[in-house]
């Protein structure tokens, strides 16, 4: 690795909930610069989470991304000119930027509804534990499973 590590940025809380967790995830959304039109697509998207389970918006947004979170994931080693799909667990910030790219994905493969009603219906779904986003954390646990005897190649990476 050449040079120092870059830090990590403070990120400031969104400005509707003070929840930083949001305020990353708005920041996925947001396409092209246009980050007024996704807090107003994540903001519609928590009144209707809200409408569908009569709870707190932000808990069930936090509860989906929680239960969503990947714990191990295959890496590809190399290791005597054969490659090898090694389990290795994820940090924190991997996790919370998986959770993001699977909720935000399903959302947008999902045809003929607004994006704030698409997102809405992924939260709601994730936090029951169900759906395509959950599906693709179970695909990548599974595939670490399956794996689990090539554990042993981890110790030879950082």
């Amino acid at each position: 690795m050449r040079g120092k590590a870059a830090k990590p940025r403070d990120i400031k809380p969104d400005p509707k909930f003070g929840n930083v967790l949001l305020a990353k995830f708005i920041n996925n959304i947001m396409q092209r610069g246009k980050k007024t039109v996704a807090q107003g697509i994540v903001y519609e998207a928590l009144i209707k989470v809200e409408e569908l389970s009569k709870k707190d918006p932000v808990k069930i947004f936090e509860e989906a991304v929680k239960s969503i979170a990947p714990q191990v994931e295959v890496r590809s080693r190399r290791v005597g000119g054969a490659n090898y799909q090694v389990p290795m667990p994820v940090r924190g910030g991997r996790q919370n930027a998986l959770a993001f790219r699977w909720i935000i994905d399903a959302a947008r493969n999902k045809k003929g509804q607004p994006m704030a009603q698409k997102l809405a219906t992924i939260l709601f779904e994730t936090s029951q534990g169900t759906g395509d986003a959950m599906k693709k954390r179970d695909d990548m646990h599974r595939m670490a499973e399956a794996n689990k005897a090539f554990a042993h190649f981890a110790r030879f990476s950082k």
